[in-house]
């Protein structure tokens, strides 16, 4: 039987018990009443007190009793209710949007939820249902709320980019901007249709234009592509088409928060070479909660992966987390002063469907004389999707941008991008396209070289520049097998078959050290180091950083096509085959087993 239901008969037995027992007083109450009205008493007023309170007392017991008659018919019927909804069949148990979301859902609203779900990515059965002006909680950091603004700020033109996205979704993103923007600052809504297929986003969307256009004559503009030419691409679209004072480029997944928009306009009004961020909250792609997020920088890998990081030392000195904080780069959701973003080169045209070209931009700002910045008074709250619109598996295209991106802006240091990817330092076989104009914008604009970005901006990214030998790493006896970090957090290395992901990447760098396992874009990074615990025969992964401080053995020589050799223990990673014909990792006496890795430097002997 399941808890809820024992709760509720465990409440019902309850409830019976106290009447029957308030039933077994009343009777004795009324008995007693009786047996006085019987005695004869010498004070009569007395007797007549007595009486009263008596008549009390079983007037409050019958309301109590009523009370708890109604309480056992509500519960019951709860119970029953709940029994009721326990007795719909789940159709989707293993689906992630019914993890914590959709109990009340009959079956045919499941399939409509999971359907729309699979389309979208995210809940659009709920976002269907969900009110256009939807309260959203004010996430900002207390102080915002003082801060008063120029009256005479600059004009804004709202782009947002969209691919198949729900109507509802997009409806509650111009709805959000309409509402919480003032009506003198927003120029105009510029929708970029990057070559939708949906239905609903043809004349169901031109009439809910149609609609606003009655009080708002000529606020929202549609650009349609007549093929698909993903993000960038339509972000250059919107960009060319506004003609307001500062662009916003959104996503059309999104709801502004209150006053999200003086903050941004304020900052450029004071410096037009900012190119700014709001803070993202993150909406829920189930239930469509909204989960609050402190402002971050945005930084990156080598791979040219986003990803959240604390600001510099000095942001937080102030002790307001209020203020604007500078950032390494920008996730893609962007406010600029519009003709300064073209002046400075807007966005690589060069890149595929997107991923990379918001990293190319933040360095292109800070090399060429702008900054990046986040805001922490303007709120933008974004959907999480569970699975983006145009591909399924971003890796290939995301690489390609990456060798972009490197080939222009990094000069000595593009390198790390080829090793971070596992990719040889030449002859690495990446169509990344033509980049002539885009480095003839780079002498145009008098741009610093890529060193004085690590030196001043981004001090936190640490250049892979000892790594001579990396990849997959064979033995001559097992080919076939990679050695392999091996299930976490055992941290024992093992062979493996070949499949040369990031749990098979090794890294050998010029001082011995031989990392197993993805590596660290950053100065804090944990990087794993082979170890010869010189006790047993199986060799050990550790925390370099820890196994440096323990003076551990985690220094080898390793030489093209020949042994890996300990240099304190003197012991060799070698390849042992078991009675069963399993392959095995080892380290033991040196018997000339030789090992080959996948790529090499010319500083690799």
């Amino acid at each position: 039987m399941r808890s809820g239901s024992l709760k509720g008969l465990l409440m019902v037995f309850v409830l019976v018990w106290a009447m029957f027992y308030l039933g077994s007083i009343k009777r004795e109450v009324h008995d007693y009443s009786r047996n006085l009205q019987r005695v004869h008493l010498n004070d009569s007023i007395r007797g007549h007190g007595v009486l009263q309170r008596m008549s009390k007392i079983e007037a409050d017991i019958d309301r109590l009793i009523s009370l708890l008659q109604n309480n056992k018919q509500k519960t019951v019927m709860e119970t029953e209710r709940k029994e009721e909804r326990k007795a719909v069949r789940k159709l989707y148990p293993n689906s992630p949007l019914f993890r914590k979301w959709g109990d009340h859902l009959s079956e045919e609203e499941q399939k409509e939820a999971e359907s729309l779900f699979k389309n979208y990515g995210y809940n659009a059965y709920l976002s269907d249902r969900l009110p256009l002006n939807r309260e959203m909680p004010d996430t900002r950091p207390s102080r915002c709320a003082e801060k008063k603004y120029p009256a005479d700020l600059p004009s804004l033109s709202v782009i947002l980019i969209y691919l198949d996205e729900a109507l509802s979704i997009i409806k509650r993103a111009v709805s959000s901007i309409i509402d919480k923007t003032p009506a003198r600052l927003l120029k105009e809504i510029i929708l970029v249709d990057d070559h939708s297929t949906k239905e609903d986003l043809m004349q169901k969307l031109d009439d809910y234009i149609s609609f606003i256009h009655k009080e708002r004559p000529g606020l929202v503009k549609k650009v349609r592509h007549s093929e698909q030419l993903g993000l960038t691409q339509a972000r250059l679209s919107g960009w060319k088409a506004a003609t307001g004072d500062v662009v916003a480029i959104l996503d059309a997944h999104i709801e502004v928060n209150v006053q999200w928009a003086e903050p941004l306009l304020a900052r450029i009004k004071e410096d037009r070479t900012v190119i700014l961020s709001p803070v993202f909250d993150k909406v829920n792609y189930d239930d469509f909660a909204v989960v609050p997020y402190p402002p971050h920088a945005h930084g990156f890998t080598w791979a040219l992966w986003c990803m959240y990081e604390s600001f510099r030392p000095e942001w937080y000195a102030l002790g307001d987390t209020s203020q604007p904080g500078k950032s390494p780069s920008i996730m893609g959701i962007l406010v600029a002063d519009r003709k300064f973003f073209g002046e400075i080169g807007s966005l690589d045209g060069g890149m595929k469907i997107y991923g990379g070209e918001n990293v190319e931009l933040g360095i292109r700002v800070w090399l060429c004389g702008g900054s990046i910045e986040i805001i922490p008074c303007s709120k933008v709250s974004h959907i999480e999707r569970f699975k983006k619109p145009y591909l399924p598996d971003q890796r290939d295209v995301m690489r390609r941008n990456a060798q972009r991106v490197a080939e222009v802006w990094m000069d000595e240091h593009k390198s790390s991008v080829n090793i971070i990817w596992n990719l040889p330092i030449s002859n690495h076989g990446i169509d990344f396209g033509d980049v002539s104009e885009r480095k003839k914008l780079r002498e145009r604009l008098k741009c610093k070289p890529f060193q004085w970005y690590l030196d001043h901006v981004y001090q936190s990214l640490q250049p892979i520049s000892d790594v001579i030998a990396y990849g997959g790493l064979t033995n001559e006896l097992s080919p076939k097998f990679c050695v392999d970090q091996g299930p976490v957090p055992v941290h024992s290395p093992i062979l493996y078959p070949c499949h040369f992901l990031s749990n098979q990447r090794c890294y050998y760098h010029t001082d011995g050290k031989l990392y197993i396992g993805s590596i660290g874009s950053h100065k804090t990074a944990n990087n794993n180091c082979l170890v010869d615990p010189n006790a047993g025969i199986y060799p050990h992964l550790c925390d370099c950083k820890m196994a440096r401080e323990k003076t551990f053995h985690m220094l080898w020589d390793f030489n093209r096509g020949g042994p890996i050799r300990n240099r304190g223990t003197k012991r060799c990673l070698e390849v042992t085959k078991g009675e069963d014909g399993s392959f095995k990792l080892v380290v033991q006496k040196c018997s000339g087993q030789r090992w080959k890795i996948q790529h090499v430097t010319d500083r690799f002997m």
